[in-house]
């Protein structure tokens, strides 16, 4: 039978294959998503053996691997170049590995459909997800972005890369009066220490989105909805950017008018 999978370390946390079983299941579509857990060290490996695999139709990426599968991959749409990291593979049987990005494509669609109007951000972290959402956020020309990070140089870097004129903070510093603070690390996550700041700087209206999805009601949420802040969690980023990888991977559109029914599902999941 014909299958995707996400790979990641670790892997168990992964809600994935319920989005895409369940849109697969809504659209009579015969096939499955899988999670699948890769090491660093264990990358090339997985790549030559899935190749090889005539069922497989590529992979979501997760921690820690978002930049490091570049490495194997193709990129005729310059991914590399724009963003600097892949989530999603797509492969057709001995062909190459195609490289692309869907992190920031979702992560926009809630603040598209919210109608954000800001021109400010802080993001916490420097890492994969953190470079696919500087690149949606500059898309949007959001003109006033800055890098919250555990190591200086490498929020630097992370704004040096995108050509971003921002600017770069420390975890122990303060906030920004900024209208968006966005968590792209894996701070908060179950297993993971947790991302307690005080939100006060913020403004007043600003939104809060956390793209940790495991726990759901993250402590960063929980801190901005007791201040009345607007509050977006990881579901939001993960449905959307599965839905545009179910496209590419099922050749297929997903069936979004069924949201409501899925996020009841990951909920009690």
């Amino acid at each position: 039978m014909p299958y995707a999978e996400v790979i990641g370390d670790p892997i168990a946390h992964s809600k994935s294959p319920l989005i895409h079983n369940f849109w697969l299941d809504c659209l009579g579509i015969e096939a499955e998503y899988r999670k699948t857990h890769v090491t660093a060290e264990g990358l090339a490996a997985y790549f030559l053996e899935r190749r090889s695999d005539p069922d497989w139709l590529g992979c979501n990426v997760t921690l820690p691997h978002k930049i490091a599968v570049m490495d194997y991959t193709d990129d005729p749409g310059g991914v590399r170049e724009r963003i600097g990291a892949m989530n999603t593979i797509a492969s057709e049987t001995g062909g190459p590995l195609i490289g692309t990005n869907t992190d920031a494509g979702g992560f926009l669609q809630p603040l598209l459909r919210d109608k954000w109007k800001g021109t400010s951000a802080v993001l916490v972290g420097a890492g994969g997800a953190a470079r696919a959402i500087l690149f949606a956020l500059t898309s949007l020309g959001v003109p006033d972005i800055t890098v919250m990070a555990r190591d200086p140089a490498k929020g630097q870097a992370l704004l040096d890369r995108a050509k971003v004129k921002g600017r770069v903070i420390g975890m122990a510093d303060p906030l920004p009066a900024a209208d968006l603070l966005v968590n792209t690390s894996s701070l908060g996550m179950v297993g993971q220490p947790g991302l307690d700041l005080d939100l006060a700087p913020l403004v007043q209206d600003a939104t809060v989105y956390d793209i940790v999805y495991a726990p759901l009601e993250t402590g960063l949420l929980k801190a901005a909805r007791a201040r009345g802040l607007k509050a977006l969690d990881g579901l939001e980023m993960l449905i959307g950017q599965a839905a545009l990888a179910f496209d590419i991977f099922f050749d297929a559109e997903a069936p979004r008018d069924r949201d409501e029914e899925l996020r009841a599902l990951l909920l009690a999941a």
